[in-house]
């Protein structure tokens, strides 16, 4: 797990509030690939529990892992009884227990390539369910978004996460089911996209852009300095484009 993984502990109180959540889409995709009832699930980098508080909803026993104390904190605030939470990063997890869904909500690409799909395949029951989803929140209106980027210029080339193995943004296939299709373990790769907009207030949509990793590296006299120019050209309120992307696989029969 990268230093740059662990920097969100800072600022977990602005990740809960600023983030968007998971729509009940998200599991009812989940559970229809699955294709049976999931009863058991662990999630990867679980932050402040924006998936946790989902997929426990509906009644799913979720085993939460997070690597930062400040992040296990805001999750405890708001998840119900039948979530178990651990403070460890993915890598650091023990082959022992299984579940039917192993899962993670932007957090994959914090994990180790090597042995990302190996590890997750351990955890899975037989012909268990593996799903990752996120992607990027942007702004809808291509001018608001042409001024934030000038604005942005002169202290942050781009604040995208490029991905992970160098797929292009425009190739059907999208990371990490690129990944999923390579891997041996895996089989059944399903890609799907949840088509969301939303509107944020220009403070709000400020205050997600405090919770985006490359920000939070920039030197906090630079990044103040970029927020404030940013603030000055944006509009009251925004629309935003925050489409879910959705990648879901089966584990392989030994």
């Amino acid at each position: 797990m990268s230093t740059r993984a662990l920097s969100f502990g800072a600022i977990a109180e602005a990740y809960e509030r600023f983030r968007p959540g998971y729509p009940e889409e998200l599991f009812d995709l989940v559970l229809a690939y699955a294709g049976r009832p999931v009863r058991t699930a662990l999630e990867i980098g679980a932050g402040t529990g924006k998936a946790t508080r989902l997929f426990a909803a509906h009644g799913v026993a979720v085993t939460a892992t997070e690597p930062d104390a400040a992040m296990l904190t805001e999750l405890r605030k708001t998840v119900p009884a039948n979530v178990t939470t651990v403070r460890a990063a993915f890598e650091d997890l023990r082959p022992g227990e299984t579940y039917g869904l192993v899962y993670a909500a932007a957090a994959l690409h914090w994990t180790r390539p090597e042995s990302r799909w190996s590890s997750v395949a351990a955890l899975l029951d037989p012909e268990g369910v593996v799903a990752s989803f996120g992607g990027p929140v942007q702004l809808a209106d291509p001018a608001v978004e042409d001024a934030v980027r000038a604005a942005r210029a002169p202290f942050l080339e781009s604040d995208e996460v490029p991905s992970p193995d160098g797929t292009a943004p425009d190739e059907a296939m999208q990371w990490p089911g690129t990944e999923l299709q390579r891997s041996p373990f895996f089989l059944d790769v399903q890609q799907s996209v949840i088509k969301r907009r939303l509107t944020m207030s220009a403070p709000d949509y400020v205050g997600y852009l405090s919770t985006v990793s490359a920000y939070i590296q920039l030197p906090r006299s630079r990044r103040q300095q970029a927020y404030e120019a940013i603030t000055r050209i944006l509009p009251e309120t925004v629309e935003i484009a925050a489409d879910i992307i959705v990648h879901l696989a089966r584990r392989r029969s030994e």
